[in-house]
Formats: C-alpha cells, sequence, structure tokens
C-alpha cells in the first residue's frame, strides 16, 4: 500500500470550499492515479476521521503562452470528501491569528 501522504497532497482552501466546511466537506489535491478507496484509507488513517462519501474530478492543465512559446499546466486530481456526523472537524488554521 502507498504512503498515505503521496496520496494526499494539499488541501485546497478556496471561498467555496470554505463554505463547504460547515456541512463537514472537505476539499483535497490528491494523486492524479489515486482512486476512491486509496483517498478514503489516506484520509481515515491521516487525520483519524470517519469518511462518508468522496466525489473526484480530472482537472485537465490549461494552455499558458509566454510570448511564442507555449506550454501545458499539469493535470491534477480534486476529491471533495464528506466526513461523518460523529466525525471531529479539520482545523487547517491551528495557530494562525
Amino acid at each position: 500500500m502507498k504512503d498515505p501522504r503521496d496520496i494526499i497532497k494539499r488541501p485546497i482552501i478556496t471561498e467555496h470550499s470554505a463554505d463547504q466546511m460547515v456541512d463537514k466537506k472537505y476539499t483535497f489535491e490528491v494523486n492524479t492515479k489515486a482512486n476512491k478507496t486509496e483517498i478514503k484509507s489516506a484520509v481515515e488513517e491521516i487525520f483519524g476521521v470517519k469518511v462518508v462519501k468522496i466525489n473526484t474530478s480530472n482537472i485537465k492543465g490549461k494552455l499558458k503562452r509566454m510570448g511564442r512559446h507555449s506550454g501545458y499546466r499539469p493535470n491534477r486530481k480534486k476529491a471533495i470528501v464528506q466526513l461523518s456526523e460523529d466525525s471531529k472537524e479539520l482545523d487547517f488554521f491551528e495557530g494562525v491569528e
């Protein structure tokens, strides 16, 4: 099995994802080859919570140009994880004042 920290790359903190945190839905950027069962076990192991549901989406990299040179940003995968009602909330802003 893979290391859980190789599957979960980072949390995605946006205005929309912050609104979803009230409903215990958290958004993470994950490894592009990870499936839902790997994501579920990684979140449960890292944070010690119970996961109820996972929605994933693959995001294709955009074309970016710099003068006459062009290239693509990397592809990425996003997972929205819903926790059970009795699970504790994840605190990404510990120590921030």
